[in-house]
């Protein structure tokens, strides 16, 4: 029995497919257009109405004011491209140039959303000039006195080093006591069930509490308990403590994530070779995690960082606490401004570091 040759015969509609045309880009390119020159104008109105607020009087105010407008006029150029590239590419498409017209369509979009991504960075920043300078610059004079900041940041900085030598110290203890928790965590078989418990139990409880209490506690209960060898302690010690126990907890979760992301196969064929699991850990498993958690690890040393500052609670004159002996004295909060500077110029870096291990991890977990 033969097939008719009508079912093996594909059908045809008669109707031809015809390419789809590319979005249009012209409208995108007038808005961009809009969007740049709105932003010179407003950049004109608020360099104008701040040249008061600038170095100088007079000649240097206008043309500083000047210097504002002009940093804004080179995004014109990609504004006026975008509407070349979106004239071409209607004509083109009305040619029956499909390729052409899809090339220019492209370009023409590419141009205007570049043009309304630096419109939205323009508006925040002039947003922020806006608000520092609103009110006859009384924000201003409130956290970027000049005065202020020259006459606190010497001591400031000295104090500074105080939250360095913290969060130091405790990153180290912090590493030690937090893959200490995650191997206990994750101790083998029914004979490490009480260590699993009291590690989860303790893990538990101490990303539970914020750590201002904890410091809190530990610097002001520990001295009135009388713990024999902990009450005598300084402050700075008393917020290593705190800030150990603390993070030791959020580590060891870390530690325990690497750990376990290790196939198991790596530590069946090290069993298979005669190593006992002491020895895989140390020479198999433990090499591979700590490549993995470095990442997540500098995260928590850049929130650790920035906690240094609740030390204050108890007492210790860190940064953050000479800062409020000249916020107090001067009735001006820029002695505070010069402590988050601080902060910034340290955490910034660290952060791109993070982006770059990240990043490779990703690009060598890729190649294999």
């Amino acid at each position: 029995m033969s097939l008719s040759s009508d079912l093996l015969t594909p059908k045809r509609t008669g109707a031809a497919i015809s390419p789809t045309q590319p979005p249009p880009s012209l409208p995108l390119a007038w808005a961009a257009t809009a969007g740049i020159l709105a932003v010179v104008a407003l950049t004109a109105a608020t360099a104008w109405s701040v040249r008061d607020a600038l170095p100088g009087t007079g000649i240097t105010a206008v043309a500083g004011a000047l210097a504002m407008t002009a940093a804004v006029l080179p995004l014109l150029r990609p504004a006026v491209r975008a509407l070349r590239s979106g004239r071409a590419a209607a004509a083109a498409w009305s040619e029956d140039r499909r390729a052409d017209a899809r090339r220019h369509s492209s370009e023409a979009r590419e141009d205007a959303w570049t043009v309304l991504g630096w419109c939205l960075v323009a508006v925040c920043v002039l947003g922020a000039a806006w608000f520092v300078l609103a009110n006859d610059r009384a924000v201003q004079r409130t956290f970027f006195d000049g005065e202020v900041i020259g006459l606190s940041f010497s001591e400031i900085a000295s104090a500074f080093g105080t939250n360095l030598f913290i969060a130091v110290v405790a990153q180290l203890l912090i590493l030690v006591w937090g893959l200490a928790l995650a191997l206990a965590r994750m101790a083998p078989g029914r004979v490490g069930r009480p260590l699993r418990l009291l590690a989860t139990a303790y893990i538990d409880g101490f990303r539970a509490v914020p750590a201002i209490i904890i410091i809190y506690l530990i610097g002001f209960g520990l001295p009135l308990a009388e713990v024999p060898l902990l009450s005598s302690l300084s402050p700075v010690w008393f917020a290593i403590l705190a800030l150990t126990l603390t993070y030791g907890a959020y580590v060891a979760e870390v530690f325990r994530a690497g750990i376990e992301s290790i196939a198991p196969g790596q530590s069946a064929a090290a069993r298979s070779l005669g190593l006992s699991r002491g020895a895989t850990l140390r020479h198999v498993v433990l090499p591979q995690a700590t490549r993995r958690v470095v990442p997540p690890l500098l995260n928590d040393f850049i929130s650790l960082q920035k906690d240094t500052a609740l030390v204050n609670v108890i007492g210790t004159i860190d940064a953050f606490n000479q800062s409020k002996i000249y916020a107090s004295n001067h009735f001006n909060l820029s002695s505070v401004t010069v402590v988050a500077l601080l902060f910034v110029v340290i955490t910034i870096p660290q952060a791109r570091l993070v982006d770059r291990l990240v990043a490779r991890e990703h690009r060598h977990g890729k190649g294999a």
